[in-house]
């Protein structure tokens, strides 16, 4: 009920008498988003499954599982014939693995961020590492953009934002005035918003972590 609304119902119920008991409508229950299994048993036993129209985080240091895990889930999407979108932002996917693990590459969309390529001259060790950060703050910056006009375009059912090759020190530079845009723009949709870092970051605005 918005503010308007309340306001001409009070209005209705002037006629009561000082303290009488003002019957407020009911409200309308929430229910439970649906969630898709990811196609590891372990992980659909204890979590149930990610829930649509909400920000999951899958976080883990390399060689953690993150990867293989992810794989799993869009090869489940994609089985599903929904159609997936990748933003990649370390630009580290590989195709052929994700073929073998069972991903129909053809209902995939790979946004790939590319990395400017650095020079490992000993003289330029200083300027190459100012480089490389701002290089890293660039492709974050295009992974956050694609992400945002993917999740708001529609028409997916799983999009995903590749922050695992980013240095969690740089991940964490994320605003969280982002995550809450991400939360609020998936909410209605039938979308699985999945975010892939070395380490949480959107905090409370992510459903499952």
């Amino acid at each position: 009920m918005n503010a308007a609304a309340l306001r001409s119902y009070l209005s209705s119920q002037e006629k009561l008498g000082p303290g009488s008991l003002i019957p407020f409508p009911r409200l309308a229950e929430r229910t439970a988003p649906e969630t898709v299994p990811t196609g590891v048993e372990e992980i659909d036993a204890l979590t149930g499954g990610l829930p649509r129209g909400a920000l999951t985080e899958i976080c883990g240091p390399a060689s953690s599982g993150r990867t293989s895990l992810l794989l799993s889930l869009m090869a489940v999407a994609t089985a599903r014939g929904e159609v997936c979108a990748l933003v990649d932002a370390g630009d580290a996917f590989d195709p052929e693995s994700a073929a073998a693990a069972g991903v129909d590459l053809k209902r995939l969309l790979w946004v790939r961020c590319g990395k400017t390529a650095v020079s490992h001259q000993p003289s330029a060790i200083s300027k190459n590492g100012n480089r490389e950060k701002q290089d890293t703050l660039r492709r974050m910056e295009q992974a956050l953009r694609a992400a945002d006009l993917l999740v708001n375009a529609g028409g997916f059912g799983l999009v995903v934002l590749d922050l695992g090759d980013v240095p969690h020190r740089m991940a964490r530079r994320v605003p969280l005035t982002s995550w809450f845009r991400f939360r609020r723009a998936v909410e209605h949709t039938p979308a699985v918003l999945v975010a892939l870092e070395q380490e949480p970051c959107a905090g409370s605005c992510s459903s499952l972590v």
